[in-house]
């Protein structure tokens, strides 16, 4: 991740105003919402107090019951937060966890916010995780593993290496990354023993980008791939497939890694966990990430 630094912002949140009163009051929280306005600039932050652009329930709430009636109540949020980024009202949006199942039950086709988020700016988004130990982009995200390898393409491939390489230059500020790239099969296909993917499709993408002058290595075996000494030697790894890459970043920084959404013309970064409904409303449910999410957004805002 880039270094902190003390950055001035002022975060407002996109909710139900009567939805957040109601669970401070349950959580003994003692915090003052004041109605963000776009006429005028609000005034400096003051601790205890919270601007809320109000989006309206569509039902009650009980903590840790998904309420399928309220899918749109979400999606409206994070309509409302790309437009206002869009339109430079605001300058990133910084997203908590959200339940993919629970919108499919009310039926509205969703696959995560990285997909949904590109369709609304007509971007191609690419999902990476950044920790202070590591940066792990994915090349599919949200896929049953049964389709993974059809969707591995050259064009895929090239797409999001370039949009990797492109953001790391840009946003994280590295002159020239070096980027490793998984293999798909177990042992990057065993020269072809284990599967011809990671010779016939991902090698000729690297050979390509290669040549035209990105620091780019692999297809490399996954198993060995994430051992410190490796990874010691590059700035970003690219993983075929959700659970090949994630698992390792968030075993080795759970709790304070950042998921940010590349290829956005917007900056967007979220929490590195899913809902653990069992723990809402508890108070037991750490902010380490949501804060972490929020201080990379800021940073980045400042390059």
């Amino acid at each position: 991740m880039l270094a902190q630094q003390q950055i001035s912002a002022i975060p407002v949140a996109i909710a139900d105003p009567e939805l957040l009163d109601e669970r401070a009051a349950q959580l003994n929280i003692k915090i003052r919402l004041e109605t963000f306005s776009t006429d005028a600039p609000p005034p400096a932050h003051e601790p205890g107090t919270l601007f809320v652009m109000p989006e309206s329930l569509y039902a009650r709430v009980t903590p840790g019951t998904p309420a399928p009636d309220n899918a749109d109540y979400v999606l409206s949020c994070l309509r409302t937060a790309v437009n206002k980024c869009v339109n430079k009202t605001f300058h990133a949006m910084v997203t908590g966890p959200i339940h993919k199942g629970i919108i499919n039950e009310a039926g509205i086709p969703f696959s995560g916010h990285t997909e949904y988020l590109g369709a609304l700016t007509g971007s191609y988004p690419v999902m990476m995780l950044v920790s202070d130990k590591l940066r792990v982009a994915l090349a599919t995200t949200h896929l049953p593993l049964s389709a993974v390898s059809q969707a591995i393409t050259p064009e895929l491939l090239t797409k999001t290496l370039k949009i990797i390489h492109r953001d790391l230059k840009k946003t994280f500020g590295l002159t020239n990354p070096r980027i490793i790239v998984a293999g798909l099969n177990p042992h990057a296909g065993e020269n072809g023993y284990l599967g011809t993917e990671d010779i016939n499709i991902i090698k000729p993408v690297i050979e390509d980008l290669r040549a035209s002058g990105m620091q780019i290595s692999g297809p490399a075996a996954a198993d060995s791939l994430f051992a410190s000494k490796n990874l010691s030697q590059y700035d970003a790894v690219l993983a075929m497939y959700h659970d090949q890459g994630l698992p390792v970043i968030k075993y080795a920084s759970f709790g304070t890694a950042v998921n940010i959404t590349l290829g956005l013309p917007i900056i967007r970064t979220s929490v590195d966990h899913g809902t653990a409904l069992e723990l809402a409303g508890s108070g037991q449910a750490h902010s380490s990430s949501l804060q972490a999410a929020f201080e990379l957004a800021c940073t980045l805002r400042s390059h």
